[in-house]
C-alpha cells in the first residue's frame, strides 16, 4: 500500500497551506459555475405527469407540497426488479433531515418506474422516510432521460432534476447524471442545483435570496424541530 510521506509538522502546515490556496480557488470556482447554473433558462412543464405515492394518485404540482421548489431523486428501480438498485439505495441513505430544505421552500422527493406496491415493501426495509413515488406506466423517466433503450431494451440511470413552481405552472431548470450525482447529499449541496440556490445575500444572481419572502440563507437556519412550515 502507497501511504502519504512522513514529515515534520512544520512540513506538513506548509504543504497543508499550499493546498489550501487551491482549495480556496476551487471553492470560488464552484460557487462561480453555481451561479451559471442559477442562471440557465426553464422549460415549462405541460405534459400531465400522474404518480402513486403514500396518500395515493399525485401530479407533478402536487409533488411540490405546496413549496416553491423541488428536487426528484431518480432512483434506479426497474418495475420487474424487487429492490431498488444498491447505487441509489447508499445515496439516499445519506439524505439528511429534510428540514432544512423546507425550511428554504424546498421538497425532495425520489421517484422510480417500478409500482408503488414494489416500493413501498423496499422503502420500509430500508427505514426510509424521504417521499418516493412510482411514475409506473407513464413517461416521466423517458422525458427525463433515466430510462434509455438501448438496443431494444430499456435500461435505467440514476438522476436529479430540479424544478420550480409558479403558482400552478411548473418549470424545469436542471438535471444532472450518473458522475454528476458525485458529492450531493447535502442540505446546500441540493439547493446548489436549484434556481434559487442557498438563498444568501451574496449570491448572483442578485434578487433572489428573498424570493421567498423569509430571512436569507443562514439567517433562517433553526434545530430541526423549531422550524414552522
Amino acid at each position: 500500500m502507497s501511504l502519504p510521506e512522513v514529515v515534520s509538522r512544520a512540513e506538513w502546515r506548509a504543504a497543508r497551506g499550499e493546498l489550501l490556496g487551491r482549495e480556496k480557488a476551487a471553492t470560488r470556482a464552484r460557487d462561480a459555475l453555481n451561479a451559471e447554473r442559477r442562471r440557465l433558462p426553464m422549460v415549462e412543464i405541460e405534459e400531465e405527469y400522474l404518480f402513486e405515492g403514500g396518500d395515493g394518485k399525485a401530479t407533478l404540482l402536487d409533488l411540490f407540497e405546496g413549496r416553491s421548489q423541488l428536487v426528484v431523486y431518480h432512483f434506479m428501480f426497474a418495475p420487474e426488479w424487487d429492490a431498488g438498485c444498491r447505487s441509489c439505495s447508499a445515496f439516499l441513505d445519506q439524505i439528511g433531515h429534510l428540514a432544512h430544505l423546507k425550511a428554504r421552500g424546498t421538497t425532495f422527493a425520489a421517484v422510480s418506474r417500478a409500482p408503488y406496491t414494489r416500493i413501498l415493501p423496499f422503502k420500509a426495509r430500508m427505514g426510509w422516510t424521504v417521499p418516493w413515488y412510482s411514475s409506473y406506466g407513464g413517461d416521466f423517466n423517458r422525458d427525463f432521460e433515466v430510462t434509455l433503450e438501448q438496443d431494444g431494451r430499456l435500461v435505467e440511470r440514476p438522476g436529479l432534476s430540479c424544478f420550480l413552481r409558479e403558482r400552478d405552472r411548473v418549470f424545469h431548470t436542471y438535471s444532472t447524471f450518473e458522475r454528476g450525482l458525485d458529492g450531493l447529499g447535502s442540505t446546500t449541496s441540493l439547493l446548489d442545483l436549484t434556481a434559487l440556490g442557498r438563498q444568501e445575500e451574496w449570491e448572483e444572481p442578485e434578487g433572489r435570496a428573498s424570493a421567498l419572502g423569509a430571512p436569507a440563507g443562514s439567517e433562517r437556519v433553526r434545530y430541526h424541530d423549531e422550524y414552522e412550515e
